[in-house]
């Protein structure tokens, strides 16, 4: 017999599952914390219950979040409060490792919720790319599809139903990055447009017009006077303490803060030094006098019914015992009932939710399904164990455990468990994971983007952070005569958890990934070369035939390879035949495998940081083919890496044997045999020892060697260190990768040997020109090049070469980091020129 409660968490969706075995006894098993949340914890989140103010802060990128401020309203007042965040911060430098572009944006969306999940915020994103550093809002907003991005912030604001909007920066143009203007001035048009029903009607299917009541900025000054250009600032103060870590805001915000380790961020301070205020000026909206929330009902009375919710919670407050949180059970039971007849919107649902967790906390009530392995192909059968505990003597049924995937066949009726206090009780089941389920792949990275923008196919994605689960399952009890249904998700247990869901997510993965040995292959016109593809089997006993697509123009030989892999783990290299046209192009092959008739294509990328959850991105296995002229000379290079780049890998491309360097390598013993040493990005930056490694470097150069070092970042005293001779970097740099490059020493070798260096060789560069560039050098130093962003006058400090000795001092701020990998023809001849100087 199936009971009432297994039909409301079916809610009419076909199941299939298999119960092997029901357990309830003592056993060694992992729960979710919610079963220790604290009492004091508790009281703090039902004193939030009542709160229904709401604050979506508004800004550009990872790192650009007010995180005092989101910690006071999150933590201090209660209200829901939310990080609008317009890109990913794929568009920066990374000081923790190689990731760069789209796989950057990864791992700085979960810096964000590792951030959020301590300051007690919330986060969403528009679809926005970050493309690098913009000196314009209006190239931004050009970059960006401007309609695209309004409609994304429509969304959230519609679906989030914040009363209060606030920006970081100002919408009219300053001294500050593009994306940081744009963002105020598409949260400010967006403001307008989410109450007109004429704006994006679409989405007027799922969700209802929302009108804030005013828009801020947020000017974050320490004290100072209550003004701003002449206009009146609303002033508030945001220390505090809070009760359930026992610390104040800002050591809260400064451990939040110091999430964004890719940027720098790891030794943020714990925050103090005296009272912290805030300056808001309106930006549109009803003007607020005392506060940000004047003239907004924050309490249950704003909603319909809604009085005597708050009357009720007002008493579960006043009544909570602190030495027995089971005896509020009643009492939110009784709130719970009321909530149901309240009328649905994005905040009530919200609350039922929170509500929800209240009573799990003061049950004492933990749930948690786990898998032996958290990696699975479709198809495939898992074995799900499902446990669940309680804390307190409160009557609680189990009543089941329910994946919420359509798998065609109804669930067999199983026996309901009535919980006892303290004692473990297990289910044990088995499902399949649909053959349909997509490849685990970041949802905004699963098409090919367009200039400016990511693609998202389903809209009900748009402003997520992350992937909703995998394999999605209801966990359902019966208690005090009423239904709670718990949201639960497989994991694999781990012993250093940072996902926040208590072990390391479901991944869905192909039983073979494919991986090119290089990401970029170079080709004379017409030249044949070995490519090599590796085939790695997730499962055992796979067997299959391997391709490679190629573009016209290009040949492909042989046509396939079979390969059988008895274990998984094993893994096959394959070499295939390619020719490359008679005339310079750049283009992509791509491979597949094709397994029992399905077809597939992904290689396997793994970002792994201590401070945040492991990721797996999937994407196709491709390969960058560059057909070029290019002569080089030397043969063997040293590399000493930086903050990470793929230099090393583009020199052996080149074709030079390349030796990899660590400091005590950089001696007269460490570098003979060398033709030229090229130091990685932001090396200085991340080795603060390197400097006193220059006089060993300046003897190699004098003695005939060649140095390149690329960009460093300025200030903390390193700007003269980089270099033999005197160098100071700037803030300097040029943003439009298209702009026009003067030749101010056309006839130096390094723009002549063993390539002559044109102005075509800088088409189709990405991103950029180059970052901080020097403005102050030594007369040993040629400034070779000159280009400038728009507006802007020339800036000559992007190539500097010394001729010392018999060698070459090379000082860089092009972003041959960005243009190597991306298969930059001209990037690659300017480079081999520097390798090969004095050859």
């Amino acid at each position: 017999m199936t009971s009432p409660a297994f039909a409301l968490a079916r809610r009419g969706r076909a199941l299939r599952f298999v119960f092997t075995g029901l357990n309830v006894a003592f056993a060694a098993m992992c729960f979710s914390v919610s079963a220790q949340v604290k009492p004091a914890a508790i009281l703090q989140d039902l004193k939030s219950f009542r709160e229904m103010g709401s604050v979506l802060y508004v800004a550009a990128h990872p790192d650009d979040e007010n995180t005092q401020l989101i910690t006071y309203l999150a933590r201090g007042r209660g209200y829901r409060t939310a990080y609008l965040s317009m890109t990913r911060g794929d568009g920066g430098q990374n000081l923790l490792g190689p990731q760069l572009g789209p796989e950057l944006g990864v791992a700085r969306t979960q810096e964000l919720l590792a951030a959020r999940r301590l300051d007690g915020g919330r986060q969403f994103f528009t679809r926005a790319i970050d493309f690098g550093f913009s000196k314009d809002y209006r190239e931004t907003l050009k970059i960006w599809n401007k309609q695209e991005v309004l409609s994304d912030i429509v969304r959230v604001i519609r679906e989030f139903r914040p009363d209060v909007m606030v920006t970081r920066f100002s919408p009219k143009p300053g001294n500050t990055h593009g994306h940081h203007t744009a963002s105020a001035v598409l949260a400010l048009e967006a403001f307008k447009l989410a109450g007109d029903p004429k704006a994006f009607p679409e989405q007027l299917h799922d969700l209802k017009l929302w009108q804030p009541k005013r828009i801020l900025q947020n000017g974050g000054a320490f004290g100072g006077t209550a003004t701003s250009a002449g206009a009146p600032v609303v002033r508030i103060e945001v220390d505090g303490t809070d009760p359930v870590l026992g610390e104040t805001f800002a050591e809260i915000a400064g451990r939040s803060r110091a999430m964004h380790k890719t940027q720098g961020f790891g030794n943020f301070g714990r925050g103090g030094g005296g009272p912290r205020w805030e300056n808001f000026q309106l930006l549109d909206g009803e003007p607020a006098t005392n506060d940000i929330m004047d003239g907004i009902d924050l309490t249950w009375n704003r909603v319909q019914g809604g009085s005597e919710i708050a009357a009720l919670a007002d008493a579960a407050v006043a009544n909570f015992n602190s030495a027995d949180p089971a005896a509020s059970v009643p009492a939110l039971l009784k709130i719970r009932a009321k909530l149901a007849d309240v009328p649905n919107d994005p905040v009530v649902a919200d609350k039922r939710k929170q509500l929800d967790r209240i009573l799990e906390s003061c049950l004492g009530l933990s749930v948690k399904t786990t898998i032996a392995h958290s990696e699975i192909v479709p198809g495939e059968k898992m074995q799900l164990h499902y446990s669940a505990i309680i804390h307190s003597s409160v009557p609680v049924r189990w009543i089941g455990a329910y994946p919420l995937s359509d798998f065609g066949e109804k669930s067999a009726a199983t026996a309901a468990i009535d919980l006892v206090s303290n004692q473990p009780s297990s289910r044990t089941a088995i499902a399949t994971l649909p053959l349909n389920t997509p490849l685990t792949q970041p949802y905004w990275l699963r098409e090919k983007p367009e200039t400016g923008m990511y693609r998202v196919g389903n809209p009900a994605l748009i402003g997520r952070p992350e992937n909703p689960p995998v394999f999605p399952i209801e966990q359902v009890f019966e208690v005090g005569g009423q239904t709670l249904v718990i949201d639960d998700q497989p994991v694999e247990p781990t012993t250093n958890d940072v996902s926040g869901i208590g072990g390391k997510k479901l991944d869905v993965i192909p039983p073979v990934w494919l991986n090119f040995a290089s990401e970029v292959k170079l080709f004379a016109p017409g030249a044949t070369h070995s490519v090599e593809v590796e085939v790695s089997a997730s499962r055992p006993n796979i067997g299959g035939q391997l391709q490679l697509d190629s573009p016209s123009g290009w040949e492909v030989k042989p046509a396939s390879e079979n390969f059988k892999l008895a274990k998984a783990g094993d893994t096959a290299r394959f070499m295939f035949t390619v020719t490359a046209p008679k005339e310079p192009t750049v283009s992509e092959i791509s491979a597949h495998a094709t397994v029992d008739g399905s077809r597939f294509s992904s290689k396997k990328i793994e970002i792994a940081y201590s401070h945040i959850p492991s990721q797996l991105l999937q994407p196709p296995a491709e390969l960058k083919t560059v057909c070029l002229n290019m002569a080089t000379r030397g043969r063997e290079v040293g590399y000493l890496p930086g903050a990470g780049d793929d230099i090393a890998q583009s020199l052996q491309e080149m074709g030079y044997k390349v030796k990899m360097l660590g400091e005590d390598d950089l001696t007269a013993d460490g570098l003979r045999g060398l033709d030229a040493v090229v130091i990685g990005i932001r090396a200085f930056d991340t080795r603060p020892n390197l400097s006193d490694r220059m006089p060993a470097l300046s003897a190699f150069v004098q003695g005939g060697g060649n140095v390149i070092v690329q960009y460093n970042r300025p200030g903390r005293g390193r700007s003269e260190k980089v270099a033999p001779f005197d160098l100071r970097i700037s803030q300097e740099r040029v943003t439009d990768e298209t702009a026009p490059v003067t030749f101010l020493a056309p006839d130096h070798p390094a723009l002549n040997m063993p390539n002559k260096i044109t102005s075509a060789d800088f088409d189709g560069w990405v991103q950029e020109r180059g970052v901080y560039f020097p403005n102050q050098w030594d007369e040993h130093f040629t400034p070779l090049l000159a280009c400038n962003d728009p507006g802007e006058s020339p800036k000559s400090g992007a190539l500097l070469v010394a001729h010392d000795g018999k060698g070459y001092f090379v000082y860089t701020g092009l972003a041959f980091f960005r243009q190597l990998p991306a298969g930059v023809p001209g990037a690659y001849r300017l480079f081999a020129n520097l390798v090969s100087l004095g050859k």
